[in-house]
C-alpha cells in the first residue's frame, strides 16, 4: 500500500476520484478547496492506493491562525467531511490513513489536525422506534481512541443529519410526507406562492433575506463575500442551484441546493418574516426533492439534526420541519482532533470559545443592521 500527495495544479481529476467513494461529499471537492483558498486556507490532496486501486482520499485544508492579540501564530489542519474510505471496516486501511494524516500534520508543524468523516454510528434519535447503532461506527470510534484521536470540542459541521431516500418514486415520496407537511405544501400553492429556479442575479436578494433569517432565528452568518463566492462558483460549475419562492412578484424565500455524485445537500435556506404564513419553505423543499431526482441523486441531505429528542435542543424546531419531509435521522461520529503539540492545542481550545463568542457578538450586530436597513 502507498499514499501520494497532490499539489493543486495536479488534481484536475480529483472530483472524478471522489465519485468512486460511497460517502463522497461536496465539502471534499476541489471546488470547495477553491472557495476556501480565497479565505485564508491552503489545500492538499492525498490518496492511498493498494495494488493500483485507490482505497482512500482526503482533501486537506491548512491555515495559520492568531487568536486575539496574542503574538502567537499557529498552524491548524482540517479535513472537511473526510477522509473518505471505500471501506471503513478495513482496519488496516483506516489505520494507515489515520496515521498518515497525523504524520502529515507533523511535517507541516500543525498544532493539531481535525477530521469529520461521515461514518455512520446509527439511525434515529434516542427513544425513536427506529433507533439503532452500527457496529462499524463503534469499531472506528474505539480505533481512533487507541490512536490518541479525541472527540473535538469544536464541531465545525453538523454531527447528525436528516436524509431522504430518493430511490423511491415521486408518488411514494409524496406519501412519505407527514400529513401536516402535505397540508402546508398545498397551502403554499393555494396562497399563490410560485417557485422558480434562480440564477446569479438573485444572489443579492438571497443574501439580504439570509441575513434577515439569521437575525430572526438567532444564528451567526459570515461576511457577504463568502456566500457570494460559494454560490457563484457552484452555480457556474453546475454543482449548485438556487430556488426562489415568490409571492405577487416579490421574493419571499429561497434556498441553495448543492449536488455532487449521487447526493444533494440543502446547505442554505432563507425566508422573509412577513410571508412565513404562506409556507414557502415547504414548496421549495418539494421542488428541490423533485429536481434532485432528475439529477440522478439517490439521497437528499437536509443538513443538520439534534443529538436527542430534548425540547431544549436548538435544532428541535428545524428537525420537526425536516422530519415532516419524510427523512430519517442519520448519526455520525462527528469531528475528531489529533493534537500534535499538546500544550498549544490545549491553549487554543481554551481561547477559541472566548474569541468565537466575541466574533458572534460583532456578527449579530452586523447581521441585524443588514437585515433591517440593508447595506
Amino acid at each position: 500500500m502507498k499514499s501520494s500527495v497532490y499539489q493543486f495544479g495536479d488534481i484536475e481529476s480529483w472530483d472524478g476520484i471522489l465519485r468512486a467513494f460511497p460517502d463522497s461529499h461536496v465539502l471534499q471537492t476541489r471546488e470547495w478547496a477553491q472557495i476556501k483558498s480565497q479565505f485564508g486556507w491552503q489545500s492538499m490532496y492525498k490518496i492511498w492506493r493498494e495494488e493500483g486501486q485507490v482505497f482512500a482520499a482526503a482533501m486537506i485544508l491548512m491555515r495559520t491562525v492568531q487568536l486575539g492579540f496574542l503574538p502567537i501564530k499557529w498552524r491548524i489542519m482540517y479535513v472537511p467531511k473526510g477522509p473518505l474510505l471505500i471501506n471503513w471496516s478495513n482496519t488496516m486501511h483506516r489505520d494507515m490513513v489515520l496515521n498518515d494524516l497525523y504524520a502529515l500534520a507533523q511535517e507541516n508543524e500543525a498544532i493539531f489536525i481535525k477530521i469529520d468523516p461521515d461514518i455512520i454510528t446509527g439511525f434515529g434519535l434516542p427513544g425513536d422506534v427506529d433507533y439503532n447503532e452500527t457496529d462499524t461506527g463503534k469499531s472506528v470510534v474505539e480505533h481512533m481512541h487507541s490512536l490518541k484521536w479525541q472527540f473535538s470540542q469544536e464541531q465545525i459541521q453538523f454531527r447528525n443529519t436528516v436524509i431522504i431516500d430518493l430511490t423511491q418514486d415521486e408518488i411514494t415520496l409524496l406519501k412519505n410526507l407527514k400529513q401536516k407537511t402535505r397540508y402546508n405544501l398545498r397551502l403554499a400553492s393555494r396562497k399563490g406562492v410560485n417557485v422558480r429556479m434562480g440564477d446569479e442575479h438573485d444572489f443579492e436578494t438571497l443574501f439580504h433575506i439570509y441575513a434577515e433569517t439569521a437575525s430572526r432565528d438567532g444564528f451567526v452568518i459570515r461576511e457577504k463575500q463568502y456566500y457570494m463566492a460559494i454560490w457563484d462558483l457552484f452555480l457556474k460549475t453546475g454543482m449548485g442551484q438556487p430556488f426562489i419562492a415568490e409571492y405577487e412578484g416579490d421574493v419571499i424565500a429561497g434556498m441553495i441546493l448543492f449536488h455532487f455524485g449521487c447526493k444533494s445537500w440543502f446547505l442554505y435556506g432563507m425566508s422573509c418574516t412577513e410571508h412565513r404564513d404562506k409556507m414557502p419553505n415547504y414548496l421549495l423543499q418539494w421542488e428541490a426533492i423533485r429536481y434532485s431526482k432528475t439529477l440522478g441523486c439517490n439521497e437528499y441531505d437536509l443538513w443538520g439534526a439534534p443529538d436527542s429528542n430534548s425540547e431544549f435542543d436548538p435544532l428541535r424546531n428545524v428537525y420537526r420541519f425536516k422530519q415532516g419531509l419524510g427523512g430519517r435521522v442519520v448519526r455520525h461520529i462527528g469531528a475528531w482532533d489529533r493534537p500534535i503539540k499538546p500544550f498549544a492545542y490545549h491553549l487554543y481550545m481554551q481561547l477559541l470559545p472566548k474569541l468565537l463568542a466575541f466574533r458572534r457578538y460583532q456578527s449579530r450586530k452586523q447581521i441585524a443592521q443588514i437585515a433591517h436597513y440593508g447595506e
